[in-house]
């Protein structure tokens, strides 16, 4: 299991400093998409089937955990069962403060507020499992992340007639 280096914490607890923060974020280069294509939903609510994608780096106790040696990222992803009990899940990220979602796995995967959703009949059912990615991943791992993981993914997804996807960032 992945333990937070003294360095690790030293980052983290740098990079809440609002000035820091918003010059690292001033000089970030994000990727751009101009040909995401959009479409309407077909049917209502209730009758979607619901899909989570995070890149908290959130997985199941007894998965392998995201590779955290590589400065480079790990563009693989986790599935997480949609009936997955909370107790069951660990982050293993080091890019962000996740001491609240530690305590609260609903931050980075609202699974239970989902279910709460459904319960009410307010949405539809979720799919099967639910994804979950590192953030954090920079090149030469993002073309790996873009053209496998996050394919292989949707492929799955598209094949279990997902609706809906609801992407949860860190």
């Amino acid at each position: 299991m992945y333990k937070k280096t003294l360095l690790d914490r030293l980052l983290v607890t740098f990079f809440r400093i609002p000035a820091i923060k918003n010059y690292w974020a001033g000089s970030y280069d994000a990727l751009v998409f101009n040909d995401i294509p959009w479409t309407k939903l077909e049917k209502p609510l209730p009758e979607c089937k619901i899909v989570l994608i995070t890149t908290g780096g959130i997985h199941l106790k007894s998965d392998k955990e995201f590779e955290l040696s590589d400065p480079y990222g790990d563009s693989t992803f986790r599935r997480i069962p949609n009936n997955t009990d909370i107790k069951d899940l660990i982050i293993t990220h080091k890019y962000y403060d996740h001491q609240d979602a530690d305590r609260d796995p609903n931050l980075v995967l609202p699974i239970e507020v989902l279910k709460e959703l459904q319960d009410e009949g307010a949405v539809g059912p979720s799919n099967k499992y639910h994804y979950s990615f590192m953030g954090h991943i920079e090149e030469p791992h993002l073309k790996t992340l873009i053209q496998k993981s996050a394919v292989e993914a949707a492929i799955e997804i598209q094949q279990q007639k997902v609706d809906i996807a609801l992407l949860v960032p860190a």
